[in-house]
Protein backbone atom coordinates (compact mmCIF):
# COMPACT_ATOMS: atom_id res chain seq x y z
CA UNK A 1 0.00 0.00 0.00
CA UNK A 2 1.54 3.40 -0.87
CA UNK A 3 0.25 5.79 1.31
CA UNK A 4 1.90 10.01 0.91
CA UNK A 5 3.73 10.60 4.00
CA UNK A 6 1.21 13.26 4.45
CA UNK A 7 -2.00 10.83 4.88
CA UNK A 8 0.04 10.16 8.07
CA UNK A 9 -0.53 14.30 9.54
CA UNK A 10 -3.35 15.49 10.69
CA UNK A 11 -3.75 19.09 12.77
CA UNK A 12 -6.76 19.98 15.16
CA UNK A 13 -8.53 23.36 14.05
CA UNK A 14 -10.52 24.73 16.71
CA UNK A 15 -12.15 27.76 15.59
CA UNK A 16 -13.93 30.21 18.04
CA UNK A 17 -16.53 33.04 17.91
CA UNK A 18 -18.68 31.31 15.90
CA UNK A 19 -21.54 32.54 17.84
CA UNK A 20 -22.83 34.90 15.91
CA UNK A 21 -22.78 32.41 12.98
CA UNK A 22 -26.17 31.37 13.38
CA UNK A 23 -28.50 32.84 10.40
CA UNK A 24 -31.99 32.72 12.29
CA UNK A 25 -33.25 33.29 16.03
CA UNK A 26 -33.62 29.72 16.74
CA UNK A 27 -30.05 29.11 16.75
CA UNK A 28 -28.69 25.92 18.42
CA UNK A 29 -27.41 26.76 22.01
CA UNK A 30 -24.58 24.44 21.20
CA UNK A 31 -23.72 25.47 17.42
CA UNK A 32 -21.77 23.19 15.28
CA UNK A 33 -18.33 23.98 13.98
CA UNK A 34 -15.05 23.02 12.34
CA UNK A 35 -13.05 20.85 15.51
CA UNK A 36 -10.41 19.74 13.75
CA UNK A 37 -8.76 19.57 10.08
CA UNK A 38 -6.69 16.28 8.45
CA UNK A 39 -4.47 16.76 5.97
CA UNK A 40 -4.61 14.23 3.81
CA UNK A 41 -2.77 14.97 0.78
CA UNK A 42 -1.99 12.85 -2.07
CA UNK A 43 -3.30 12.63 -5.59
CA UNK A 44 -6.64 13.06 -7.02
CA UNK A 45 -9.86 14.88 -7.04
CA UNK A 46 -13.26 13.82 -4.56
CA UNK A 47 -16.22 13.62 -4.87
CA UNK A 48 -19.11 11.94 -2.13
CA UNK A 49 -18.48 10.63 1.30
CA UNK A 50 -19.71 7.33 3.21
CA UNK A 51 -19.59 6.68 6.78
CA UNK A 52 -18.77 3.47 8.34
CA UNK A 53 -20.15 3.99 11.83
CA UNK A 54 -19.61 0.76 13.02
CA UNK A 55 -15.75 0.74 11.82
CA UNK A 56 -15.60 4.43 12.57
CA UNK A 57 -13.94 5.20 9.16
CA UNK A 58 -15.19 7.31 6.47
CA UNK A 59 -14.59 6.81 3.04
CA UNK A 60 -13.43 9.03 -0.22
CA UNK A 61 -13.24 8.84 -3.50
CA UNK A 62 -9.97 10.34 -5.27
CA UNK A 63 -10.73 9.91 -9.31
CA UNK A 64 -8.57 7.16 -9.73
CA UNK A 65 -8.47 5.88 -6.07
CA UNK A 66 -10.66 5.51 -3.16
CA UNK A 67 -9.64 5.91 0.55
CA UNK A 68 -10.46 4.71 3.84
CA UNK A 69 -9.85 6.59 6.59
CA UNK A 70 -9.76 6.95 10.78
CA UNK A 71 -12.47 8.42 11.26
CA UNK A 72 -11.14 9.96 15.12
CA UNK A 73 -7.54 10.36 14.24
CA UNK A 74 -7.64 11.39 10.45
CA UNK A 75 -4.96 8.37 9.69
CA UNK A 76 -5.14 6.46 6.30
CA UNK A 77 -5.81 3.16 6.75
CA UNK A 78 -6.38 1.71 3.35
CA UNK A 79 -5.90 3.20 -0.64
CA UNK A 80 -8.01 1.25 -2.86
CA UNK A 81 -6.65 1.59 -5.87
CA UNK A 82 -8.13 0.62 -9.85
CA UNK A 83 -10.85 3.21 -10.48
CA UNK A 84 -10.92 5.52 -13.89
CA UNK A 85 -13.50 7.87 -12.54
CA UNK A 86 -14.63 6.73 -8.86
CA UNK A 87 -17.63 8.84 -7.74
CA UNK A 88 -18.91 7.14 -4.23
CA UNK A 89 -18.83 4.27 -2.15
CA UNK A 90 -21.69 2.16 -0.59
CA UNK A 91 -21.35 -0.34 2.32
CA UNK A 92 -22.73 -3.82 2.95
CA UNK A 93 -21.71 -5.19 6.19
CA UNK A 94 -23.61 -8.30 5.77
CA UNK A 95 -22.41 -9.66 2.97
CA UNK A 96 -18.60 -7.76 3.85
CA UNK A 97 -18.40 -6.00 0.68
CA UNK A 98 -17.78 -2.40 -0.01
CA UNK A 99 -19.10 -0.99 -3.58
CA UNK A 100 -17.57 1.96 -5.27
CA UNK A 101 -18.88 3.43 -8.66
CA UNK A 102 -16.67 4.22 -11.22
CA UNK A 103 -18.73 6.65 -14.05
CA UNK A 104 -15.75 6.63 -16.70
CA UNK A 105 -16.11 2.64 -17.39
CA UNK A 106 -19.57 2.27 -16.24
CA UNK A 107 -19.10 -0.48 -13.38
CA UNK A 108 -19.09 -0.73 -9.75
CA UNK A 109 -15.95 -1.85 -8.17
CA UNK A 110 -16.52 -4.76 -5.09
CA UNK A 111 -13.74 -4.78 -2.67
CA UNK A 112 -13.68 -6.66 0.76
CA UNK A 113 -14.34 -4.85 4.06
CA UNK A 114 -11.73 -6.37 6.28
CA UNK A 115 -9.11 -6.60 3.33
CA UNK A 116 -9.92 -3.46 1.20
CA UNK A 117 -8.73 -6.03 -1.59
CA UNK A 118 -11.04 -5.56 -5.02
CA UNK A 119 -12.99 -8.79 -5.66
CA UNK A 120 -14.29 -8.04 -9.08
CA UNK A 121 -15.85 -5.57 -11.10
CA UNK A 122 -20.17 -5.54 -11.74
CA UNK A 123 -21.36 -3.65 -14.69
CA UNK A 124 -23.69 -1.07 -14.41
CA UNK A 125 -24.33 1.66 -17.05
CA UNK A 126 -22.92 4.98 -18.45
CA UNK A 127 -21.89 7.47 -16.10
CA UNK A 128 -22.03 5.22 -12.42
CA UNK A 129 -22.25 8.25 -10.01
CA UNK A 130 -24.59 8.69 -6.92
CA UNK A 131 -24.49 4.91 -5.08
CA UNK A 132 -26.16 4.21 -2.15
CA UNK A 133 -27.03 0.82 -0.13
CA UNK A 134 -30.84 0.11 0.95
CA UNK A 135 -30.83 -2.36 3.77
CA UNK A 136 -34.97 -2.84 3.18
CA UNK A 137 -34.42 -4.60 0.16
CA UNK A 138 -31.08 -5.49 -0.05
CA UNK A 139 -29.75 -3.54 -2.83
CA UNK A 140 -26.83 -1.08 -3.95
CA UNK A 141 -29.02 1.34 -5.95
CA UNK A 142 -26.35 3.35 -8.73
CA UNK A 143 -27.60 6.60 -10.06
CA UNK A 144 -26.17 6.53 -13.98
CA UNK A 145 -26.24 9.75 -14.59
CA UNK A 146 -25.67 9.90 -19.02
CA UNK A 147 -27.73 6.53 -19.41
CA UNK A 148 -31.02 7.72 -17.32
CA UNK A 149 -31.37 5.07 -15.16
CA UNK A 150 -31.45 3.54 -11.81
CA UNK A 151 -29.40 0.26 -11.58
CA UNK A 152 -30.11 -2.12 -8.56
CA UNK A 153 -27.40 -4.68 -7.31
CA UNK A 154 -27.69 -7.77 -5.28
CA UNK A 155 -26.03 -6.53 -2.12
CA UNK A 156 -25.24 -10.29 -1.64
CA UNK A 157 -24.03 -10.61 -5.66
CA UNK A 158 -20.90 -12.63 -7.05
CA UNK A 159 -17.95 -9.74 -7.43
CA UNK A 160 -16.61 -11.78 -10.35
CA UNK A 161 -19.94 -13.15 -12.20
CA UNK A 162 -22.91 -11.20 -9.95
CA UNK A 163 -25.34 -9.06 -12.10
CA UNK A 164 -27.62 -6.02 -11.70
CA UNK A 165 -31.28 -6.44 -12.07
CA UNK A 166 -32.82 -5.09 -15.25
CA UNK A 167 -32.33 -1.09 -15.29
CA UNK A 168 -35.06 1.19 -14.30
CA UNK A 169 -35.34 3.95 -16.89
CA UNK A 170 -36.27 7.18 -14.32
CA UNK A 171 -37.14 9.61 -17.61
CA UNK A 172 -34.44 12.08 -16.74
CA UNK A 173 -30.35 12.38 -15.79
CA UNK A 174 -29.96 11.22 -12.24
CA UNK A 175 -27.79 12.89 -9.59
CA UNK A 176 -27.90 11.69 -5.85
CA UNK A 177 -30.19 9.40 -4.80
CA UNK A 178 -31.91 8.25 -1.05
CA UNK A 179 -34.36 5.72 0.39
CA UNK A 180 -36.74 4.42 3.11
CA UNK A 181 -36.01 0.98 3.79
CA UNK A 182 -39.36 0.42 2.86
CA UNK A 183 -39.22 -0.49 -0.49
CA UNK A 184 -39.16 3.11 -2.39
CA UNK A 185 -36.33 5.10 -3.68
CA UNK A 186 -35.74 8.57 -4.43
CA UNK A 187 -33.58 9.76 -7.82
CA UNK A 188 -32.57 13.63 -8.20
CA UNK A 189 -33.03 14.36 -12.16
CA UNK A 190 -30.79 17.42 -12.45
CA UNK A 191 -32.04 18.16 -15.82
CA UNK A 192 -35.77 17.91 -14.99
CA UNK A 193 -36.01 19.61 -11.56
CA UNK A 194 -37.33 16.38 -10.48
CA UNK A 195 -37.51 13.66 -8.10
CA UNK A 196 -38.47 10.41 -9.48
CA UNK A 197 -40.40 8.16 -7.10
CA UNK A 198 -38.88 4.48 -7.78
CA UNK A 199 -40.55 1.43 -6.53
CA UNK A 200 -37.93 -1.32 -6.04
CA UNK A 201 -39.99 -4.40 -5.59
CA UNK A 202 -42.07 -3.35 -9.10
CA UNK A 203 -38.90 -1.90 -10.33
CA UNK A 204 -40.61 1.21 -12.07
CA UNK A 205 -41.02 4.95 -11.22
CA UNK A 206 -44.09 5.66 -9.85
CA UNK A 207 -44.30 9.38 -10.00
CA UNK A 208 -42.05 12.45 -10.64
CA UNK A 209 -42.13 15.85 -8.28
CA UNK A 210 -41.03 18.93 -9.15
CA UNK A 211 -38.69 20.52 -7.25
CA UNK A 212 -40.25 23.91 -7.41
CA UNK A 213 -39.22 27.02 -6.54
CA UNK A 214 -36.30 25.01 -6.67
CA UNK A 215 -33.98 23.57 -9.90
CA UNK A 216 -31.35 21.89 -11.15
CA UNK A 217 -31.61 19.35 -7.55
CA UNK A 218 -28.05 17.42 -6.75
CA UNK A 219 -28.13 16.79 -3.22
CA UNK A 220 -30.80 14.60 -1.09
CA UNK A 221 -31.20 12.78 1.68
CA UNK A 222 -34.28 11.35 3.64
CA UNK A 223 -36.05 11.69 6.87
CA UNK A 224 -37.70 8.16 6.76
CA UNK A 225 -39.31 8.58 9.95
CA UNK A 226 -41.19 11.41 9.48
CA UNK A 227 -41.40 11.24 5.97
CA UNK A 228 -39.41 14.17 4.42
CA UNK A 229 -36.84 14.81 1.72
CA UNK A 230 -34.09 16.77 1.86
CA UNK A 231 -33.22 18.01 -2.08
CA UNK A 232 -30.05 20.45 -2.35
CA UNK A 233 -31.01 22.83 -5.40
CA UNK A 234 -28.32 25.15 -7.24
CA UNK A 235 -30.56 27.08 -9.66
CA UNK A 236 -32.14 28.81 -7.35
CA UNK A 237 -29.61 27.97 -4.10
CA UNK A 238 -32.10 26.60 -1.60
CA UNK A 239 -32.71 23.59 -0.17
CA UNK A 240 -36.25 22.15 -0.41
CA UNK A 241 -37.77 20.19 1.64
CA UNK A 242 -40.65 17.67 -0.07
CA UNK A 243 -43.01 15.22 1.55
CA UNK A 244 -41.90 11.98 0.40
CA UNK A 245 -45.08 10.04 0.16
CA UNK A 246 -46.77 12.58 -2.32
CA UNK A 247 -44.27 15.36 -3.39
CA UNK A 248 -45.50 18.35 -1.29
CA UNK A 249 -42.90 20.77 -0.76
CA UNK A 250 -43.31 21.20 2.87
CA UNK A 251 -40.66 24.41 2.71
CA UNK A 252 -37.86 26.09 0.64
CA UNK A 253 -34.90 27.39 2.28
CA UNK A 254 -31.67 29.25 1.30
CA UNK A 255 -28.09 28.14 1.50
CA UNK A 256 -25.11 28.99 -0.24
CA UNK A 257 -23.91 28.63 -3.86
CA UNK A 258 -22.90 25.13 -5.36
CA UNK A 259 -24.56 22.39 -3.37
CA UNK A 260 -23.88 18.87 -3.68
CA UNK A 261 -24.71 16.84 -0.86
CA UNK A 262 -27.13 17.19 1.63
CA UNK A 263 -27.61 14.99 5.15
CA UNK A 264 -30.36 14.09 7.52
CA UNK A 265 -29.20 13.27 11.35
CA UNK A 266 -31.79 15.25 13.54
CA UNK A 267 -31.27 18.39 11.49
CA UNK A 268 -30.42 18.99 7.61
CA UNK A 269 -27.60 19.70 6.61
CA UNK A 270 -26.66 20.91 2.78
CA UNK A 271 -22.55 21.27 2.27
CA UNK A 272 -21.82 24.07 0.00
CA UNK A 273 -18.97 24.47 -2.70
CA UNK A 274 -18.47 27.90 -1.75
CA UNK A 275 -17.35 27.13 2.43
CA UNK A 276 -20.28 26.84 4.70
CA UNK A 277 -22.63 24.20 6.11
CA UNK A 278 -26.36 25.48 6.42
CA UNK A 279 -27.92 23.60 9.08
CA UNK A 280 -32.04 23.08 8.74
CA UNK A 281 -34.22 22.36 11.98
CA UNK A 282 -38.15 21.57 11.94
CA UNK A 283 -38.74 24.37 14.73
CA UNK A 284 -42.31 23.18 15.42
CA UNK A 285 -44.81 20.86 13.68
CA UNK A 286 -44.42 21.48 9.70
CA UNK A 287 -42.11 24.64 10.25
CA UNK A 288 -39.06 24.67 8.91
CA UNK A 289 -36.16 27.29 9.31
CA UNK A 290 -32.25 28.16 8.66
CA UNK A 291 -30.84 27.97 12.16
CA UNK A 292 -27.02 27.89 11.74
CA UNK A 293 -24.82 28.73 8.72
CA UNK A 294 -21.13 26.78 9.63
CA UNK A 295 -18.22 28.36 8.15
CA UNK A 296 -16.01 25.42 6.70
CA UNK A 297 -13.68 26.33 3.68
CA UNK A 298 -13.80 26.77 0.02
CA UNK A 299 -14.70 23.60 -2.51
CA UNK A 300 -16.45 21.74 0.72
CA UNK A 301 -18.99 20.71 -1.46
CA UNK A 302 -20.03 17.25 -0.43
CA UNK A 303 -19.81 15.33 3.19
CA UNK A 304 -21.60 12.47 5.45
CA UNK A 305 -22.47 12.28 8.81
CA UNK A 306 -21.76 9.88 11.28
CA UNK A 307 -25.01 8.96 12.67
CA UNK A 308 -23.16 7.52 15.82
CA UNK A 309 -20.91 11.01 16.93
CA UNK A 310 -23.05 13.05 15.13
CA UNK A 311 -20.24 14.31 13.31
CA UNK A 312 -20.10 15.48 9.56
CA UNK A 313 -16.68 14.80 7.71
CA UNK A 314 -16.16 17.08 4.71
CA UNK A 315 -13.74 16.49 2.04
CA UNK A 316 -11.60 20.15 0.14
CA UNK A 317 -8.43 21.49 -0.86
CA UNK A 318 -6.19 24.28 -1.02
CA UNK A 319 -6.55 25.86 -4.57
CA UNK A 320 -4.81 27.72 -6.79
CA UNK A 321 -6.19 31.52 -7.86
CA UNK A 322 -9.04 31.49 -9.96
CA UNK A 323 -8.41 32.41 -14.06
CA UNK A 324 -10.80 32.78 -16.16
CA UNK A 325 -13.61 32.38 -14.40
CA UNK A 326 -12.98 28.48 -14.60
CA UNK A 327 -13.01 26.07 -11.63
CA UNK A 328 -9.91 26.82 -9.94
CA UNK A 329 -7.43 24.16 -9.75
CA UNK A 330 -6.34 21.89 -6.40
CA UNK A 331 -3.70 23.00 -4.99
CA UNK A 332 -0.65 19.51 -4.96
CA UNK A 333 -0.96 17.55 -2.08
CA UNK A 334 -3.39 19.78 -0.09
CA UNK A 335 -6.25 17.70 -0.13
CA UNK A 336 -7.84 17.28 3.42
CA UNK A 337 -10.94 16.53 5.18
CA UNK A 338 -12.56 18.60 8.04
CA UNK A 339 -14.83 17.79 10.90
CA UNK A 340 -17.56 19.73 11.83
CA UNK A 341 -19.36 18.76 15.42
CA UNK A 342 -21.12 20.40 18.29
Amino acid sequence: MNLPSASLRSSVLVLAGLAGASSASAAPSDPYRVVATYHIGGAGGWDYMTSDAADRLVYVTRSTHTLAVDAPTGRVVADIAGQQRSHGVALVPSSGHGFISDGKDGSVAVFDLKTYRVLGKIKAADDADGIIYDKGTNKVLVACGDAGVLIAIPGDADPASGAPDAAIDLGGKPEFLAADGRGMAYVNLEDKGQVAAVDLRASKVVARWAVAPGGSPVGLSIDPERRRLFVGCRKPDMMVVMNCDDGTVLASLPIGAGVDATAFDGSAFASTGDGGVTVVGETSPGKFEVVQTVPTARGARTMCVDAATHTLYLPTAEFEPSTGGGRPAAKPDSFKILVVSR
